[in-house]
Order: C-alpha cells, then sequence, then structure tokens
C-alpha cells in the first residue's frame, strides 16, 4: 500500500473507501463523513488495476490530485493506492499498513456490496470466509442490502445525510454542457472540468 497522505495516529477502527474517484463526489465525501462517526479514521483506496473496469478518461495520477483536494481540510482521513481492486486483496494491504489489531470496515453502498457477495472467487463459501477479515457499512443506493443470511452480522447500514449521486453522472452532466459543480466537492471543481471538459 502506497500512501499520498495519511492521517496522524494508529486507529483502532479502519473504514476503507475504495472507489475509482472518477471524479471525487460529494456522495464519496457524505460516505466519509458518516462513517466517520464509526471508525477512527477513512482510508479513501485508489486501485491501480479493477476487477471490474478500466481506467478511462481521468489518469491515476489526474485521480490523486482530484482526491488531494477533496481532502484536504479532512484530517482524518488519508489517501492510499494498492496494487489490486478485491476488497480481500485491499483488505490484507490496509493490515499490513494498520496492524493486526486494527479492525477493518468496508464503506460502500449497496452496489458494491452486493457485487463483493456475489463475485466468482473460484470456490462457494469465499466471501464468507472474508468477512471474517473484515466487515461492511453499507449507505442505501438505489435500494437497500443487508447481505445473504448468515453474514449480517458482519454487514452495517450506514446512514447518509444526502442523496447519492454518481460519478458516472457528473461526467455525463460535463460532457453535455449541464450544472455539475454542486456535486462535486469545491476543491475538485476546476480540476473536474479540465479533466473532464
Amino acid at each position: 500500500m502506497d500512501f499520498f497522505r495519511r492521517a496522524a495516529g494508529s486507529p483502532s477502527k479502519l473504514g476503507i473507501l475504495a472507489g475509482t474517484f472518477n471524479p471525487p463526489t460529494r456522495a464519496h465525501l457524505a460516505l466519509a463523513r458518516a462513517a466517520l462517526g464509526l471508525v477512527d479514521e477513512v482510508v479513501f483506496v485508489l486501485p491501480r488495476e479493477f476487477p471490474h473496469k478500466t481506467y478511462e478518461q481521468a489518469s491515476f495520477a489526474e485521480r490523486v490530485e482530484m482526491l488531494e483536494a477533496a481532502l484536504a481540510d479532512a484530517p482524518r482521513c488519508s489517501i492510499a493506492a494498492t496494487a489490486q481492486g478485491l476488497f480481500v486483496d485491499i483488505a490484507r494491504e490496509c493490515r499490513q499498513a494498520y496492524g493486526p489489531a486494527c479492525e477493518l470496515y468496508f464503506v460502500c453502498g449497496c452496489d458494491a456490496a452486493e457485487r463483493a457477495a456475489n463475485w466468482d472467487y473460484g470456490r462457494p463459501g469465499a466471501f464468507r470466509e472474508q468477512l471474517r477479515e473484515y466487515q461492511l457499512l453499507v449507505a442505501a443506493r438505489q435500494g437497500s442490502w443487508q447481505g445473504p443470511p448468515g453474514m449480517r452480522g458482519r454487514i452495517h447500514a450506514l446512514a447518509l445525510e444526502q442523496d447519492w449521486v454518481s460519478a458516472s453522472e457528473v461526467r455525463r452532466r460535463i460532457r453535455s454542457g449541464e450544472e455539475w459543480q454542486q456535486l462535486v466537492p469545491a476543491a475538485v471543481a476546476a480540476l473536474a472540468r479540465k479533466t473532464y471538459s
């Protein structure tokens, strides 16, 4: 795990917000704020490779730059890169960086949680085993998701202060000339305009 910014201290509970951040939106920051009510630190993780999509439009460096701008005034948030994009791989890199005593919680929307639960890991029961290594904090996004029976003790609902805004909607609005600035943190707007226009 490579850190571009690391919060001070050693958290006992770590929120992990992994994503493409193409661009970072106000919803990403709302997820982090909600999680910080339950964890000590949130690390925004940008995988160098994704299991379900490729890098398009914004480069890795541009996404890191936008994250740094978005989190400039967020002392309990870190920014890091990982080699791979599956939750279990990211959790293991976080475990190495934060130590064995730190509790790990992935912060995500229900679409990402469902994708992780239903991913083909090559053998039955793999996701259930992974939940021994980390837990999920899941925000409603186009419906709620509780997870498969028997795993619900490791999956927790996360209430958001605002509606979810997807990064793809931000990009669509920029391309079509519609209003979009209110969907991203103010510090990201100029970078997003330059990157996506």
